[in-house]
Formats: structure tokens, sequence, C-alpha cells
């Protein structure tokens, strides 16, 4: 599923996961790893990691990746068309991670813009798959402008109404079915 998108159905109320978009950047036989892609913080990019403020996609905020390692930071990126650097590792098409330990002007000729997630979804081996058996995640294809969407607090409904046939019914769902 590497790649690849899950998105939040109706019924995973877990609050970490709510209605959330997740990129999934490895998955194995050990489990998965993936980023949430719209839960943007209140955190701009300059307070952590000021250099690469000037790259930051809009909106220039930490995004909260994940409750796994809130500390740690995972920085995907959408590269220039053959533009190469030995800090970025492709992921889907012009989508890679960057190696924030690295100096952002050695990257910058290659990288058009990046976003920050603190924390990571983590899933143990087996555990996503029985998620997604127990109706906890649709599966859909992911573009690269998903992981920089400047409107992240839309991109649930985005990919939700994107999808053929009756997924995309799913982005019309109130987020408190109580109140319809």
């Amino acid at each position: 599923m590497k790649g690849r998108l899950l998105v939040a159905t109706p019924s995973l109320s877990d609050p970490n996961f709510e209605r959330t978009v997740v990129l999934i950047l490895e998955h194995g036989e050990d489990g998965a790893i993936g980023v949430v892609l719209n839960r943007p913080t209140g955190i701009d990019v300059a307070e952590p990691l000021p250099g690469w403020h000037r790259l930051a996609a809009d909106p220039p905020v930490v995004f909260a990746g994940g409750p796994v390692a809130p500390d740690a930071a995972i920085c995907l990126a959408r590269s220039w068309p053959d533009e190469f650097t030995d800090a970025y590792e492709p992921l889907l098409g012009a989508l890679g991670t960057v190696d924030l330990s690295v100096d952002p002007d050695d990257v910058s000729s290659a990288v058009q813009a990046v976003r920050i997630f603190a924390g990571y979804a983590g899933w143990g081996g087996g555990q996503l798959e029985d998620e997604i058996a127990a109706g906890a995640w649709f599966v859909v294809d992911a573009r690269a402008e998903d992981v920089l969407s400047a409107d992240p607090e839309a991109l649930w409904e985005d990919v939700l109404r994107r999808q053929p046939g009756k997924l995309a019914f799913y982005a019309n769902f109130p987020a408190d079915p109580a109140a319809n």
C-alpha cells in the first residue's frame, strides 16, 4: 500500500484518526507507517526548523502526522522535474521524503515545496489489514497534490468526492450523524 491513501470511514471514531487522510510511507509484513495529511497545527515551520520555512508549502505550519513519536519530524517534498539530491527519496511521482538533517540550501534547487509532519501513524504486522477488513479505512489512490494541499481541512471530503461510484457519497456524511 506504499504511496496510497487511507481515508477514515465515518465509523472510525478514534480521535487520533477521525476524518483523517493518511499517506502510507512504508508497508510490509512487519507493519505500516504513514502520516496524517489533514491535521495542520498552529506551529509555524520556522519555530522548530527555521531554515526550512522558505520551502514550506502553504499553509507553512507543522502538521500532526500521527500519535506515534510526536517529537520526531518527517518531511515530504515535491521535487522539480529531473532535479535530484542525495537527501531526497522518491515516493509517488514527484513526491518524496527529504532528510531534515541536511542544510535546506543543499536541497532547495531540487525541491519545490515541503511539508513537515510531527509524529506519524504506525501499525504492527497485520494490524492495518485487520482495521481495513473491519471497515475503519477506505484505501484509495493518492495524488501528489494531496500531500501539499493548500486547504488540508477539506482534504477528507475532496479525496472522497473524486472517488468513483458510491464511495463519493461519503464526502457528504455529516460530522455528527445524530445532528442530521
